[in-house]
């Protein structure tokens, strides 16, 4: 993504790459082990770049979860990365495997996407968070076609205290990027496809009816990331809820338009198991779901707009972090 690379991104690049290829993807959704590619990324130090010896920030690590989102990265990397800051800061011993972040809202149970491929679950439930390892989350497939979601119940254990929505507010983030990197894929391959595919004697990229669809979609893409950004925007390691709810209701907001304009001008084949395009927009659509929907976050900004006072410019002044 342009403007938004860096080394660490260079580096866990050439590691998916070579290692999370839509084959490797296919072979972990049809139930293969997980265990070499978390391996290859764990000795590789990318689940640790939240930690203070690592020293990066929210724009050190954006690319990095944009890329996990452009491999269809099948393991819960971007989670994990958070949910070991999050115990290092509350004093608790890192575990090994990687860890889903899980959000209960008074609920018995809830949804965990990348759950099916993680060893521990960080849960939360009001300013309560505790660890517990899958074995013992009661964890049940949502028996949706190659649907790494999971649903896992609510079973509090001794564990540290956080503000409310912590775990939701990060998890929204995180996602947000994810969507932005696999929305831009879903792009280049829809693109890809109009340039190389022919009717009538042309390219169907030279119809004006499929120039306009990719033109809406190049919309909603750019719009995704830079939503992005602005949820890993500031110095620290911990989004802001407002940016991250920017960020979710933005990213979440372009998954049906962008994703039902791809298999339009893709015709047949975008829903081919053996054609690469479904393995992003079943993700984007288990993303968009995760840690609130576009409807979700859309609440959360319009009540916090009437909460605020003075005038809108004031408020946006205010959510950026600009000076009034």
């Amino acid at each position: 993504m342009n403007g938004m690379e860096n080394i660490y991104a260079d580096a866990l690049e050439s590691v998916l790459r070579d290692h999370c290829t839509p084959s490797a993807v296919r072979d972990i959704e049809a139930g293969a082990d997980p265990s070499p590619l978390w391996t290859l990324l764990d000795a590789s130090g990318f689940a640790d770049s939240l930690l203070p010896d690592a020293g990066l920030t929210l724009p050190d690590v954006l690319p990095m979860l944009c890329l996990a989102g452009r491999y269809a990265m099948p393991l819960p990397l971007a989670q994990t990365m958070f949910a070991r800051a999050l115990l290092h800061r509350a004093g608790i011993d890192i575990p090994a495997g990687p860890i889903a972040l899980a959000s209960f809202d008074g609920q018995a149970r809830t949804h965990v996407a990348d759950g099916a491929t993680a060893t521990w679950f960080l849960a939360q439930q009001a300013d309560s968070v505790w660890l517990v390892h899958c074995d013992a989350a009661n964890v049940a497939p949502t028996g949706v076609h190659g649907d790494l979601t999971v649903s896992i119940a609510c079973m509090p254990a001794a564990g540290f205290a956080l503000p409310a929505g912590t775990v939701l507010t990060i998890g929204a983030a995180l996602r947000a990027a994810q969507m932005a990197g696999a929305l831009s894929r879903v792009f280049d391959l829809t693109l890809q496809y109009a340039n190389d595919r022919e009717q009538f004697g042309r390219h169907i990229g030279k119809f004006q009816a499929i120039q306009h669809q990719i033109s809406v979609m190049a919309e909603h893409v750019a719009a995704a990331r830079m939503a992005a950004q602005i949820a890993f925007a500031g110095a620290g390691w911990q989004p802001q809820r407002m940016h991250a709810a920017i960020a979710k209701f933005n990213a979440s907001d372009a998954v049906t338009p962008v994703t039902s304009m791809a298999h339009a001008v893709h015709g047949a084949i975008g829903v081919t198991a053996e054609y690469d395009l479904q393995l992003y927009t079943r993700r984007l659509h288990a993303w968009r779901m995760a840690d609130g929907s576009e409807r979700y976050w859309a609440r959360q900004i319009g009540q916090a707009a009437c909460d605020a006072e003075g005038t809108a410019v004031d408020i946006i002044r205010a959510w950026s972090g600009e000076a009034a």
